[in-house]
């Protein structure tokens, strides 16, 4: 089976990045961790791709000011040069410019804490909590140029409690991330990802269920 190359690209300590690492530690996992890039070089992250054995780069943004066009050029001609062919962005605090986006059409994916088109951004489960979601979860999605706006491939939900704080309903949304973001990966890496109509469709076998709502959530 030929696998697909992908960078994780990491701004911190690469929770997600790790959870891929850990599924693609499977042999028969359609897609391998051939690079993980930050923009930052203090990011805790890269020290767990290099206990890995896995390739690490860093495109510090700050070399670059505010021209956001040359960082991504940069980083452009880091993931060309490692044959790059699919991207996941975990944690990536970086807006990425339109130029770059278009370059990786339905080959690059992210993951966001929120069920997406809901609480797009920042501050996403203490907006939740304000707002008086009853049920809050992650989405990994297409990157498109507007920001968390890209075709759902996976969703995974939790229910928030009464009495919920931020840091309880951020954990376990957390660990939805942690299975929703593998499978959705392995699903692109297998090509069984088509987007009609601004909407993903799934091809094959039906998704297994990686992280839906529970009563016990």
């Amino acid at each position: 089976m030929s696998r697909k190359r992908v960078a994780v690209l990491i701004s911190g300590r690469g929770s997600n990045m790790a959870a891929l690492i850990e599924a693609a530690k499977d042999k028969n996992y359609p897609a391998e961790i051939a690079l993980v890039l930050s923009n930052r070089p203090d990011a805790g992250g890269l020290d767990t791709a290099k206990s890995n054995g896995i390739a690490t780069a860093v495109v510090d943004h700050t070399k670059y000011g505010k021209d956001r066009a040359a960082f991504d050029a940069a980083v452009q001609a880091v993931l060309v040069q490692n044959k790059i062919e699919l991207v996941a962005l975990a944690g990536f605090m970086r807006l990425l410019t339109a130029g770059f986006v278009d370059q990786w059409p339905e080959r690059m994916i992210n993951i966001h804490p929120a069920l997406l088109p809901a609480f797009k951004g920042l501050d996403t489960h203490q907006r939740a909590l304000d707002a008086g979601a009853k049920v809050h979860g992650a989405t990994v999605h297409f990157v498109v140029p507007e920001m968390d706006a890209g075709p759902i491939i996976v969703q995974g939900a939790v229910n928030v409690h009464a009495g919920d704080i931020e840091a309880a309903l951020a954990k376990r949304v957390l660990a939805v991330e942690h299975r929703i973001y593998p499978l959705a990966l392995k699903l692109v890496a297998e090509d069984r990802v088509r987007v009609a109509n601004g909407r993903c469709l799934i091809d094959g076998a039906p998704v297994p269920d990686a992280g839906a709502l529970t009563p016990s959530d």
